[in-house]
């Protein structure tokens, strides 16, 4: 795999506080060490000189955790924008409505997307599947993303792992490709010593 620097970009999307809250509550989730992974990506696209987006989410509902007077909205420490780079603010599924996401991309001649974040199964997902049918190369990244246990619509608990991993096949070869970060590191590597 070979990335090119110009026109690749990381997007982040929704590495907000509220999901720490959410576990410190007793939430289960998947992926331990994603929220390292999503650190070591960004360390690595800035060290490159490369795209980085920040997607984060601003609920308009009453009361929500996601609501950007509450302090569940802040970008968790690992994931915090540096200067310059841009925060596109959402307040549905997807990065790419309601926001300039899209325009700020071409603008750029960015094809291709590594992607990763929070939730698995719902923002993350929406994304990815925008990104694949606007055309662009959506390379979402397993363990760099997690959700939480959740209860089905027929009462039963399905775990994370299971609810990630069939996001995951859903995905991958329709929309995206499925990467690890072991491998996007490598990439970035080799691409850097080129």
């Amino acid at each position: 795999m070979t990335l090119e620097r110009t026109r690749t970009a990381l997007i982040l999307v929704d590495v907000q506080q509220v999901f720490l809250e959410w576990e410190a509550g007793g939430m289960r989730r998947n992926n331990p060490g994603a929220v390292g992974n999503i650190a070591a990506l960004l360390a690595a696209f800035r060290r490159e000189g490369m795209a980085v987006f920040h997607v984060r989410h601003a609920s308009r509902k009453a009361g929500s955790a996601f609501n950007p007077e509450n302090p569940g909205y802040a970008p968790m420490d690992e994931a915090r924008e540096a200067g310059g780079e841009p925060v596109i603010v959402k307040h549905v599924n997807s990065a790419f409505i309601g926001t300039d996401l899209e325009a700020q991309l071409r603008a750029r001649d960015i094809g291709t997307l590594v992607i990763a974040g929070i939730t698995t199964n719902h923002c993350v997902e929406t994304t990815t599947r925008m990104a694949g049918n606007l055309g662009f190369d959506a390379r979402l990244v397993s363990d760099a993303c997690y959700t939480f246990d959740r209860t089905g619509f027929d009462g039963r608990t399905e775990s994370a792992e299971t609810i990630h991993a069939m996001t995951l096949s859903n995905l991958n070869g329709e929309f995206a490709t499925i990467e690890t970060t072991e491998n996007l590191l490598a990439a970035l590597n080799a691409s850097a010593a080129a």
